[in-house]
C-alpha cells in the first residue's frame, strides 16, 4: 500500500510539474538592441519640439521623417503604441488576461495578418514599404535606448505589424464589432469580450460613440474671399484611437500637419500648404451576415454552397491567456473561412460574415498618397483607391475648391435581394462581387451654395437643400446610412443663414453649444412640458419649471442645462439619439435626473460648468458644450456623485484658412498636450486651459520661427 501511495504521489508530482511547464509563459521573442541601433543609422531625422512640445519632423526623405515620427511619438505615448502592436499580433490576452482572448481570436479570424503576409510586397509601393520599415526602425531604436519602458517581447516591431494596425482598426469605425456582437447575443461571455475590445482597449465607450464635425466654406461664402476648413474629429481623449499632433516635412514633397493615431507613420487628417481634409464617421452598411448549413454542427469541414458542398478554409489561432505570475494558458482555436468571409459558430448556428476591407491592406498606401497630393486631382485619385472603407470626407484647398464625399467601399451586392436580414449562404448569386466605383456614393464638389458640412448626418444635408445629393438617386442596397444629429441640424441652421462668414463666425459656429428646436432633446422636453400628467407628477414641479426656463444651450453658466441634459441622457441615451436609453419612461427619467443632481450638487440647478469638467492631472476646468452639440463634450460620469469628467468629443482640432493671395493660416488645439502619458512633462496638460477656453494656438510653420521657440532639437540615434 505504501508503495502504491508513493507511485501515485510521484505521478501526481510529475503531473503537477508537467502542468507547470505547460502553463509557464515562454521567454519573449529575442530583441537585438545593438542591431536596432545599427539599423537606425540608415535614417537621419531632425525632431524639433515647438513651445507646446509638438514634434515637427524634418528629413531629406519621406522615410527619414517616418523614422523620426516613430521615435518622437514613442517618447510621448509608447505604452499605447505597444498595446496597438500587441493587438495586431493577436497577443493582447497574454498581457491583459481573459477579457482580451476573443480579441486575439478575432485578429486571426478576420485575416488581416494573412493578407499582409500574402500581399505586402506586391500591393504596397516601394515608397510605402520604405516608410514602414523606417517607422518600425524608429520604434525599435526607442526600445533599444529605453529598454525599461518597453515590455519584454514588444520589440522588435516589424513593418508588417504597422500595416496590421491600420487593417485591424478601420472596421471598428463603421461598426463591424457591433455586427459581431449581435451574432453572439445569446453568448454573454463572447459578447462581453467584444464590448471589452471597444471600451477597455480602444476606449470607444458605447455611450460616447465616435462622431465628428467637418465644415468648409468657399471664397464666395466668406466675408473676405478666404477658403476655410475646420477639421474636428471626435475621439476618446486617451487610448489607441486618440489623436496625436505632429508636423511632417521632407525634401521629397511631404509637408503636412495634423492628427494621427498611435502606430501611424502618416497624418490621418490635416492640412498641407495646398489642401486639407476632415473625416467624420458615417457607418454605412458594409457588413452582411450569411446563414450556413454545415456537415457537422460542432466541428464542420464543409458548408452547403451552390448546389453542393464546399470545404471550409481552416487555420488555427494560437495565443496565450495570462493567468497569474509567470503562468499563462496556451489556447488553440480553429478559424473557419468561406467564400463570403470568416465563419463563426453562434447561439443561432453557423454564420459567415462579409465585411468591407476584408483582405485589404492598402489603407496606409492611400493615406500616403493623400499626404503627398499636390492638388485636388491627385487627392481625389488617392480616394478612388477605396482602401479606406468608410468616413464622410470634407475637402478644401488653396484654389478655393471645396467638396464633400460619402466615402464607402460599397460592396457589389445583388440589387434584388432584401439585405435587411441574414442571407442564405448557399446562394452563389449573393456573394459580394467586388467594390462599386468611388463615384457610386453621394458626393458634391464646389456647390453653388459655397459651403459643405457634415456632423455624422446623412449626405442629403451636405450643403444647401438644392445643392445636396438626393436620396432618391441612390439605391437602398448601396447601404447609405440615414439619420441626422443635433450637430448636423445646427450646421445647417448656422451656415445656411450666413452668406458672408468671417473667421470669427466660422470658429463660433464650430463652438456652438445649442440644441436645435428640431433635436431629439428639445422635442423630448417640449413633449414632456406639454404633458399634463407629467406636470402634475408629485415632486417634479420644480424640475418642470426649470426645464421650461431652459434656453436650449449648454454654456458653462447655464443653470438648467445639467437637468435638461441629464434628463435627456436617461430618456434618450447618452448620445441623445433614442438608442440604449436606460430609463425610457419620461417621468422616471426626469425624477432620476433631479435626484442625481440633488445628491451630487445639493441643488437642481448647478451651473453646467460645475458638472461638465475637463480633468487632467491637477487641472480641473469647466467646459461649455455637451453630448451632440457642435462643441462636443461627452461624459459617462454619474452626476449623483458630483461633477462629471469629459472622456471624449472635441480633441485635436485644426482650423485652416487660405487667403485670396494663397497665404495659409493655421490654428490648432489639443484637449491635453503632446506628452500623452508623461504626467511629469510640462506638455502633459499645457493645452488644456486653451482648450477649455475655446482658444487655439498657432503652430510655427517656418523653420526660423520654430527654432526661436523650440523646447527640443535632436536627431534620434545621432545624439
Amino acid at each position: 500500500m505504501k508503495r502504491i501511495l508513493m507511485i501515485v504521489g510521484a505521478v501526481a508530482l510529475a503531473a503537477l510539474f508537467g502542468a507547470g511547464a505547460w502553463l509557464w509563459t515562454p521567454a519573449p521573442r529575442a530583441f537585438d538592441a545593438a542591431a536596432a541601433i545599427e539599423a537606425a543609422k540608415s535614417y537621419d531625422a531632425r525632431v524639433i519640439r515647438d513651445k507646446w512640445g509638438v514634434p515637427h519632423i524634418y528629413g531629406a526623405r519621406d522615410a527619414d521623417v517616418a523614422f523620426g515620427l516613430a521615435y518622437a511619438h514613442a517618447e510621448d505615448d509608447w505604452k499605447t503604441i505597444e498595446d496597438v502592436v500587441l493587438f495586431t499580433r493577436g497577443a493582447l490576452a497574454q498581457v491583459k488576461g481573459k477579457d482580451a482572448a476573443v480579441t486575439d481570436y478575432l485578429v486571426a479570424a478576420l485575416g488581416a495578418n494573412d493578407a499582409i503576409a500574402r500581399d505586402y510586397e506586391t500591393k504596397l509601393s516601394a515608397e510605402m514599404r520604405a516608410m514602414l520599415e523606417a517607422y518600425a526602425a524608429g520604434l525599435n531604436l526607442f526600445c533599444a535606448e529605453k529598454k525599461s519602458r518597453c515590455a519584454p517581447g514588444a520589440a522588435p516591431v516589424s513593418p508588417q505589424e504597422i500595416v496590421a494596425g491600420f487593417a485591424a482598426r478601420t472596421p471598428f469605425f463603421y461598426g463591424l464589432d457591433k455586427k459581431l456582437q449581435a451574432l453572439f447575443e445569446g453568448d454573454q461571455s463572447r459578447a462581453a469580450s467584444l464590448e471589452w475590445t471597444r471600451t477597455a482597449f480602444l476606449r470607444i465607450h458605447k455611450d460616447a460613440e465616435l462622431g465628428s464635425n467637418a465644415m468648409a466654406v468657399a471664397p464666395r461664402r466668406s466675408s473676405d474671399g478666404a477658403t476655410r476648413l475646420m477639421i474636428n474629429s471626435h475621439q476618446p481623449f486617451t487610448g489607441p484611437v486618440a489623436w496625436y499632433e505632429a508636423r511632417l516635412k521632407s525634401e521629397e514633397g511631404l509637408d503636412i500637419i495634423g492628427g494621427l493615431f498611435p502606430g501611424s507613420p502618416l497624418i490621418l487628417l490635416g492640412a498641407t500648404p495646398d489642401l486639407g481634409w476632415a473625416f467624420t464617421v458615417n457607418q454605412p452598411d458594409l457588413v452582411d451576415v450569411y446563414t450556413l448549413e454545415t456537415d457537422d454542427p460542432v466541428n464542420p469541414a464543409r458548408y452547403r454552397f451552390d448546389g453542393g458542398w464546399k470545404a471550409f478554409v481552416r487555420s488555427e489561432a494560437k495565443f496565450r491567456v495570462k493567468l497569474w505570475g509567470p503562468f499563462s494558458l496556451p489556447v488553440k482555436r480553429a478559424v473557419y473561412r468561406t467564400v463570403h468571409g470568416p465563419a463563426f459558430k453562434t447561439p443561432s448556428g453557423w454564420r459567415a460574415v462579409a465585411f468591407a476591407g476584408d483582405g485589404e491592406i492598402r489603407a496606409v498606401e492611400q493615406w500616403r498618397r493623400m499626404n503627398k497630393a499636390r492638388d485636388f486631382a491627385e487627392w481625389r485619385a488617392a480616394m478612388t483607391m477605396q482602401a479606406i472603407p468608410s468616413f464622410n470626407v470634407v475637402f478644401a484647398d488653396r484654389e478655393g475648391r471645396i467638396a464633400y464625399f460619402y466615402n464607402m467601399a460599397a460592396p457589389g451586392r445583388s440589387p434584388v435581394h432584401d439585405w435587411s436580414a441574414p442571407a442564405p449562404g448557399d446562394r452563389a448569386d449573393l456573394v459580394w462581387k467586388g467594390v462599386l466605383p468611388f463615384g457610386a456614393a453621394p458626393f458634391v464638389v464646389d456647390p453653388p451654395s459655397g459651403f459643405v458640412v457634415n456632423a455624422n448626418n446623412e449626405p442629403w444635408r451636405a450643403t444647401s437643400e438644392q445643392d445636396s445629393p438626393k436620396a432618391e438617386d441612390y439605391p437602398a442596397h448601396l447601404g447609405v446610412r440615414a439619420g441626422s444629429t443635433n450637430r448636423g441640424l445646427r450646421e445647417q441652421e448656422l451656415f445656411a443663414a450666413d452668406d458672408s462668414i468671417t473667421a470669427e463666425e466660422f470658429i463660433h459656429y464650430k463652438m456652438d453649444d445649442a440644441y436645435s428646436a428640431r433635436s431629439n432633446l428639445r422635442r423630448l422636453i417640449d413633449e414632456t412640458l406639454s404633458g399634463a400628467d407629467a406636470r402634475a407628477e408629485e415632486g417634479l414641479g420644480e424640475a418642470m419649471a426649470l426645464l421650461a426656463r431652459w434656453d436650449g444651450r449648454a454654456n458653462r453658466e447655464n443653470r438648467a442645462a445639467a437637468l435638461a441634459i441629464s434628463f435627456g441622457r436617461n430618456a434618450l441615451g447618452v448620445l441623445l439619439n433614442g438608442e440604449g436609453a436606460p430609463i425610457p419612461d419620461r417621468r422616471a427619467a426626469l425624477k432620476k435626473a433631479a435626484d442625481d443632481l440633488m445628491a451630487g450638487f445639493g441643488r437642481l440647478d448647478p451651473e453646467w460648468g460645475e458638472a461638465n469638467r475637463l480633468i487632467r492631472g491637477n487641472i480641473n476646468l469647466p467646459l461649455d458644450g455637451g453630448p451632440d452639440t457642435l462643441r462636443a463634450i461627452y461624459s459617462i460620469s454619474d452626476l449623483s456623485k458630483g461633477p462629471g469628467e469629459a472622456i471624449a468629443g472635441d480633441t485635436h482640432v485644426v482650423f485652416v484658412e487660405w487667403m485670396p493671395d494663397g497665404a495659409r493660416r493655421l490654428r490648432t488645439i489639443h484637449q491635453f498636450g503632446a506628452a500623452t502619458l508623461d504626467a511629469a512633462s510640462p506638455h502633459y496638460a499645457d493645452q488644456a486651459p486653451l482648450f477649455a477656453s475655446e482658444a487655439f494656438k498657432e503652430p510655427a510653420m517656418n523653420l526660423d520661427a520654430l527654432l526661436k521657440e523650440a523646447t527640443g532639437d535632436y536627431r534620434p540615434g545621432r545624439r
